[in-house]
């Protein structure tokens, strides 16, 4: 055990985790690549789980970080802030929605914590529809409205939370149906739903669940969901946290795989956005953002040296088209990747889109979850050069890969390599 290892274990929470036997300290990182205290160099296949957008150290970012700090760190949201200011306004434009409003915060839980509060308050209920399978956050709030038994600790609530079908799509009840046919059910199961309870204030979902590992309905689930939604004036909130920014690349938020009805009465963003600074938002119409009668404010969400960082990293991602490189190179990924799980019985679905791919382990022969394999492919990946993550519903069995946006095709090969390679280990 390193000295650095000992000293986290003596002071940190039993349940803070880390990945791998023996723990990596990052040290520092360039482009798509990271070392570690030993010297070693790494492919960096999660970016820091999904935040390293578009590379690290970036130096238009870099620079703005430092130039803005030279000049002042912090004000809070009580005085008048340009950098946040001009970041509300691309956000409220590259949403879609309406009169938007944009509230930053800290992170993506106090983004979700914070949509939670909007749509209670508007709707004047505690009630929220999620989806199972899902991940919203650690706050009390959000965790009351996961649907992940690994990241749900407490049962405790300040909501009433009903979940329903359709997040998975090659598991559970519905698994068997062609897309029409599973959303049609989905919906029937909603409708049942609704007629069993108070009308709820909102339903979140991600658009495609993170956490649960990378797993996603047919598109146009919630745009069907939202006919049922706008009958009842039940509220959508799309949890874009690891979605947005054109990761998916088809997209550049996960909702407009679903946008046939119209954009979220509600989007929450955090992660890629800061580039590895803490930003999250909430993007709302003004009428639910303004619903609030009392005072509110935010110490650290939308300071000013964040709020130069998302202006550069946004700016990069646009200018350089990093939403097509996720699709272009993205797809090619997926393809290799598919390529080399049909060669291994330990693998049952090679899942995603653009940068955001989820590969799904299983004991041969069954669908029975594999996490022993999962962690044993995270160690051997490591060892030939490459950082993945890991996740999943029932069990933690999916890696998760989810590069830097501007992922280079011979990097996408060369990280490919490293798995096929690491899949061999567990057959």
């Amino acid at each position: 055990m390193s000295s650095l290892h000992h000293r986290h274990l003596a002071v940190s929470p039993e349940w803070l985790a880390l990945y791998y036997r023996h723990p990596l300290e990052i040290t520092h990182g360039e482009g798509r690549h990271v070392w570690d205290a030993d010297g070693n160099r790494y492919l960096d296949f999660f970016g820091g789980i999904l935040t390293t957008m578009t590379a690290h150290a970036l130096p238009e970012v870099t620079k703005a970080v430092s130039e803005q700090a030279g000049r002042m760190i912090h004000s809070s949201t009580l005085y008048l802030n340009r950098p946040m200011v001009e970041l509300a306004e691309r956000v409220a434009t590259l949403s879609g929605i309406p009169d938007a409003r944009v509230f930053f915060t800290t992170s993506g839980t106090e983004a979700n914590d914070t949509a939670l509060l909007l749509a209670t308050t508007y709707r004047r209920s505690n009630q929220i529809l999620a989806m199972r399978n899902s991940y919203h956050g650690r706050s009390f709030s959000a965790v009351s409205i996961t649907g992940n038994n690994a990241w749900s600790p407490t049962s405790l609530s300040p909501l009433q939370t009903l979940y329903v079908h359709g997040g998975v799509r090659t598991l559970g009840p519905y698994a068997h149906l062609g897309d029409g046919e599973f959303i049609a059910a989905c919906v029937a199961d909603l409708e049942d739903l609704l007629g069993h309870t108070r009308a709820p204030a909102a339903l979140i979902a991600e658009p495609i669940q993170g956490v649960g590992g990378f797993t996603s309905p047919p598109d146009g689930l919630y745009a069907a969901f939202r006919e049922v939604l706008n009958r009842h004036g039940i509220l959508w909130i799309s949890d874009e946290v690891q979605t947005g920014w054109g990761r998916s690349g088809e997209h550049f938020w996960g909702w407009q795989a679903h946008g046939r009805n119209g954009p979220p009465d509600i989007l929450t963003f955090a992660k890629g956005i800061g580039n590895g600074m803490s930003i999250g938002g909430v993007v709302a119409r003004a009428d639910v953002m303004n619903c609030l009668d009392a005072n509110s404010i935010s110490t650290f969400g939308g300071s000013p040296v964040t709020m130069a960082a998302g202006l550069a990293n946004l700016s990069y991602l646009l200018e350089h088209d990093l939403q097509g490189n996720a699709r272009r190179v993205g797809g090619l990924l997926i393809e290799r990747l598919r390529a080399i799980g049909a060669g291994s019985e330990c693998v049952r679905e090679v899942r995603g889109r653009g940068l955001m791919i989820g590969i799904e382990l299983v004991k041969p022969g069954t669908d029975e979850a594999n996490p022993e394999a999962a962690a044993a492919v995270l160690e051997a990946a490591r060892e030939g050069g490459l950082l993945i993550g890991k996740g999943g519903g029932h069990s933690t069995s999916v890696l998760r890969i989810a590069p830097p946006l501007s992922l280079a095709i011979p990097e996408a090969e060369e990280g490919a390599a490293i798995l096929a390679e690491a899949l061999r280990t567990v057959g």
